[in-house]
């Protein structure tokens, strides 16, 4: 068994422990749970901190149990939130925990015969069969409303700082977070809960059932809010969240958006974010200090994450998109990518549409250029950028003789125009 918590520290991931939990964790096989928000059918990377923290959990030797909050998804965290959320039907939770766990099973085992293979829990199993008279009698009458109220999370909402206040729904949360900890405590011997160190107030209330009502004790761990550089959210881009699903975010975006972070962010994250040992990444940091213009953390980040989530052959696909914006690429390279994959590379482009008649006919480069499409000014700019040979059909120099047609087409409607280096404009074929 490796020492989980000296793991966490050089690797930036330990943000508080309770004391003793060290020595806890060296004496046996431990299992620890860190719960999951199930309002949606996939985790985004906003999401891999906790859940590395489970991977990393089982590697050290213990057993990490994933928690689907189905009964607190229907409630709603109030940590960090200025309003509260919509709530969601069973059999949207169901299904969205079914998802949840196909993604998990990419970072944990699930399947082994091994003491420490992950589990995979639902807190609305435990919580749905528990009328409210009952909850409030076993549970509620061991935390006082002093307690509850000096949390900062709800602090923050009744105060000052809220306009709208905050719900008795949302102010229960804590007690049913706390609850899942005793209910896991007591049925699948979970001793510690981690999560983020927003986190640290719900789950020092399940340590406090566990005392009261357990009579036992429980840890907790938790990891830092991982920020970006420049102060802006991190698992934050332009079209919202970056999501694990390839449907929400192509493995291709998915890529890019570690090859964009920062020298600063690329040194944090390839310690958390990867599996690679302390030795391998020191020297990795060593010669990217000395040539930092090659990207070489960001690459490695890229793609020891993308194949994690997406697989190898995703993470090829996404560097050979990567390759043909800023490499040398050829036009059965293009026609290579899938149709989601080819409109994220070229995300942005100016486009114009011509008929599926025109390409049948044979679209000549004057049409395609300027006539039919306004990519350049006229037709006698477009005769002179064609006989200067900076004009490219599908990243293959064309002359004025060449045609366009259905044999040119990528993902079987769009021809990618190009004059230059970087001046790309997008052909869409309709009907």
């Amino acid at each position: 068994m490796k020492n989980f918590i000296e793991e966490l520290k050089w690797r930036g991931m330990l943000h508080d422990s309770m004391p003793t939990t060290e020595e806890h964790l060296l004496e046996s096989m431990r299992s620890a749970y860190v719960g999951f928000d199930p309002t949606s059918d996939s985790l985004h990377i906003g999401n891999l901190v906790p859940i590395m923290l489970l991977a990393h959990f089982q590697r050290c030797g213990h057993q990490p149990i994933a928690l689907v909050g189905g009964a607190t998804g229907m409630i709603g965290d109030p940590s960090g939130k200025s309003a509260e959320r919509n709530l969601l039907d069973e059999k949207t939770l169901r299904h969205n925990q079914e998802a949840i766990k196909a993604q998990l099973s990419h970072f944990l085992d699930f399947t082994s015969d091994a003491d420490n293979a992950a589990v995979l829990v639902n807190n609305y199993d435990w919580m749905k069969d528990f009328s409210f008279l009952e909850f409030i009698r076993d549970v509620g009458k061991h935390i006082t409303v002093n307690y509850m109220m000096a949390k900062d999370s709800v602090k923050n909402r009744i105060g000052t700082e809220s306009k709208e206040g905050m719900s008795f729904t949302e102010f229960t949360y804590q007690l049913v977070q706390g609850y899942d900890f005793l209910h896991l405590y007591q049925n699948n011997n979970a001793s510690i809960q981690m999560g983020g160190s927003d986190q640290w107030g719900n789950i020092t209330t399940g340590t406090e059932l566990i005392r009261r009502i357990g009579g036992g004790k429980g840890y907790a761990i938790t990891c830092p809010l991982i920020t970006k550089s420049d102060g802006s959210k991190f698992g934050k881009s332009e079209g919202g969240n970056v999501w694990l699903d390839a449907k929400r975010t192509s493995p291709y975006k998915f890529y890019q958006y570690w090859l964009n972070a920062s020298d600063e962010d690329a040194e944090k994250y390839i310690k958390i974010f990867t599996f690679l040992d302390k030795e391998t990444i020191d020297a990795l940091i060593a010669e990217h200090t000395e040539t930092p213009h090659l990207r070489l953390l960001q690459k490695k980040i890229g793609e020891e994450v993308t194949v994690l989530v997406h697989g190898e052959e995703a993470l090829e696909n996404a560097i050979k998109a990567s390759n043909i914006l800023f490499g040398k690429s050829t036009a059965s390279d293009l026609k290579s990518l899938d149709e989601q994959t080819f409109l994220d590379v070229f995300d942005g482009v100016p486009q114009a549409s011509v008929t599926s008649a025109d390409i049948e006919e044979g679209l000549d480069m004057i049409g395609a250029l300027a006539a039919k499409t306004n990519f350049l000014k006229s037709n006698g700019e477009a005769r002179r950028a064609l006989k200067e040979n900076a004009i490219s059909v599908n990243k293959e120099k064309v002359k004025e003789d060449f045609t366009i047609s259905k044999a040119d087409l990528i993902a079987n409607k769009y021809v990618l125009l190009q004059r230059g280096k970087k001046n790309y404009f997008l052909l869409n074929v309709t009907d």
